[in-house]
């Protein structure tokens, strides 16, 4: 059974290590939807112990509250753009960093 944790550890680093630059130290929003596809396609799979599969699913959590979060961040700014003064000129808010 030890032999199918290892790859669950190996993504699993993979996505908490941060990049060697810092500029890259958290993975694209695209990035994370292939992995979580992967960890989708791994589960429906059905031939994990239940400890990887645990951490499969827990892994794909975090990674899908993320997406749903920078998807509700792009949208606020998409409503932010699309506002309108008097003058016909687009009314800009600065973007909260959360």
């Amino acid at each position: 059974m030890t032999k199918a944790k290892p790859p669950v550890a190996a993504s699993k680093a993979a996505v908490a290590t941060p990049a060697a630059s810092d500029t890259e130290a958290t993975p694209s929003f695209e990035a994370n939807i292939r992995e979580l596809g992967g960890i989708v396609e791994r589960l429906e799979r059905g031939d994990l112990p239940l400890e990887a599969s645990l951490e499969l699913f827990e892994q794909g959590v975090r990674l899908a509250r993320d997406a749903q979060a920078r998807l509700d961040r792009a949208e606020k700014r998409v409503e932010q753009l699309l506002g309108f003064d008097d003058e016909g000129a687009p009314i800009l808010e600065p973007m909260d960093p959360e």
